[in-house]
Parts: C-alpha cells; structure tokens; sequence
C-alpha cells in the first residue's frame, strides 16, 4: 500500500513527506520534482513553454505509473487529484490524506515563493481563495484530512503515521 499526500500549494506534502518516508523506511517521491526531471524543466517553465495542459498530461502519466507500485510514500502537486480518474488512481493504491491549511497560513507560507505558476504573484490572497474554491469538492471527496495550520511539520509527520498505524493495523 502506498502513502500519498496531497492537497494545496503550501500545506506541507513534501517537507512532511519526507520525514514520514524516513521514518517508515519507505521511498520518497514528490510528483512534481519528478515530472521536473523527467521534463528537463521546472513546473513553471513547463507551464510556460508546453502549458498547463501538458503539465496535467504529465501528471495523469505519473499518477498511473505510480499507483502501480506499492509501499511508496508519495507527495502530490496540490492539483493532481482533482483530476477524478487521478483521485480514483491514488485512492485504490493506498491510503491519501488530504493535508490542509487556513488560507491565512497559505497566504503566509507562499508569499515569498516564485516557483507556483497558478500564483502569478498579483492579488496572491485572492488568487489563493479562487484557487480553493475551485479545489473545494475535489479536495472534500477525499478520505482523510489533516490540518496543518497550527502544526510544525514533525507534528504533522506525527500525527499522519498516527493514522497509517490506525488504518494499517486491520490489513
């Protein structure tokens, strides 16, 4: 069974993904610095040179190839499943959890960040708030949530192995 994080732009899934694959001696991989490799581009290069179809079309590949695999601890890009075949995918592959945080929180941690093509970087908090909103149901389908808001990422690391022991120990 794989471990997937995903959620929005700026919740934790890769820092805190990192530190859960490490403490469950599992393989990392962070989708979207996979398809960076694979591409030979950073996410927004590719959004600029081949759009953000393409970048999709990339990420629906992974999500394929992924879910094929087994005992993976997996960070999303925060849109990769709001594509419902991708949700589907990650879904039957393993255990996902949604992390979230407050759009205040989000506003704060990617302010200063450059590399988020979605965020052109003008009216970031309504950028953030049109963003969730669009991203609403397809987050709210999935299982399970955690917030990150108020938590330091080994918290979050804490609580989600919390629940991979919780929902593993009956398999």
């Amino acid at each position: 069974m794989n471990l997937v994080l995903t959620g929005f732009m700026g919740t934790g899934k890769t820092t805190v993904g990192r530190l859960v694959a490490e403490q469950l001696g599992r393989p990392f991989v962070d989708m979207d610095a996979l398809i960076e490799q694979r591409a030979g581009l950073n996410i927004p290069a590719i959004f600029a040179t081949r759009g953000e179809a393409a970048f999709r079309r990339m990420e629906r590949e992974l999500c394929h190839e992924l879910a094929a695999r087994d005992g993976l601890v997996i960070a999303t890009g925060g849109g990769a499943l709001i594509d419902p075949v991708n949700r589907a995918l990650m879904i039957g592959s393993g255990v996902v959890i949604c992390l979230e945080a407050s759009p205040d929180v989000l506003l704060a941690r990617l302010q200063m960040q450059q590399d988020r093509p979605l965020l052109d970087g003008s009216a970031l908090p309504e950028r953030i708030h049109a963003l969730l909103k669009t991203r609403r149901a397809a987050y709210a389908a999935l299982p399970y949530h955690l917030d990150t808001s108020a938590l330091t990422p080994r918290q979050t690391m804490e609580e989600i192995l919390a629940l991979w022991q919780k929902l593993t120990a009956s398999t």
